[in-house]
């Protein structure tokens, strides 16, 4: 008996299924391809936090930022933060300086509890307009006369891990200059039902 190239025997078929499952192969249930697990700590961390802050509702959460400790930055330290899967020109883009702001907040002479509200307010209020970036003017801090030493910059420290947490910022990186150097940073956002 001859065979053509390309046509099987279904005895050598059912024996290559029965060596797949004595392998312990199964069959894919899925037909998408598995990223697989995130290569940092962090990032899987942070996907979770931003993951169960889209799924509780804004009445049901009274503040999404922690309130808790958090790192401390220098006063003339630069920020930068982006997600994971931001194209890399877009994040250049805005450090540059090249993406323009629509909307700016100044949180100078806030105490603490209220600039976490207002910034909240604000990012909430932003993402409503569907604004792409916007400006948030933190300060860096003050100069003690009496002791010389420059303060803790308590509110860019905050503005940093505030910002990480709020999950429709994609990026965010200290400003140019002219709109307030590293007392300021720009904030590229998503727009509300838009995929990166």
């Amino acid at each position: 008996m001859s065979r053509r190239r390309g046509q099987h025997d279904e005895d050598d078929i059912g024996a290559f299924r029965q060596a797949l499952r004595e392998a312990g192969v199964r069959r894919l249930t899925a037909n998408r391809a598995d990223p697989g697990k995130p290569r940092d700590k962090r990032h899987a961390a942070l996907a979770e936090r931003r993951a169960a802050a889209m799924a509780a509702s804004p009445a049901q959460v009274s503040s999404r930022t922690s309130d808790g400790r958090v790192e401390a930055v220098r006063p003339a330290e630069f920020l930068d933060f982006a997600v994971a899967d931001l194209p890399y020109r877009t994040h250049l883009q805005l450090k540059r300086g090249q993406i323009p702001w629509e909307a700016g907040l100044d949180l100078h002479g806030y105490t603490l509890d209220e600039a976490r509200t207002e910034l909240e307010s604000f990012l909430r209020d932003a993402t409503t307009e569907r604004a792409r970036c916007v400006l948030v003017v933190h300060g860096k801090s003050r100069r003690s006369e009496a002791s010389g030493l420059t303060d803790y910059p308590v509110i860019k420290s905050h503005v940093n891990a505030w910002l990480r947490e709020w999950p429709s910022v994609l990026a965010f990186c200290s400003a140019r200059e002219p709109d307030g150097g590293t007392g300021a940073v720009y904030v590229l956002l998503r727009r509300r039902g838009e995929a990166l």
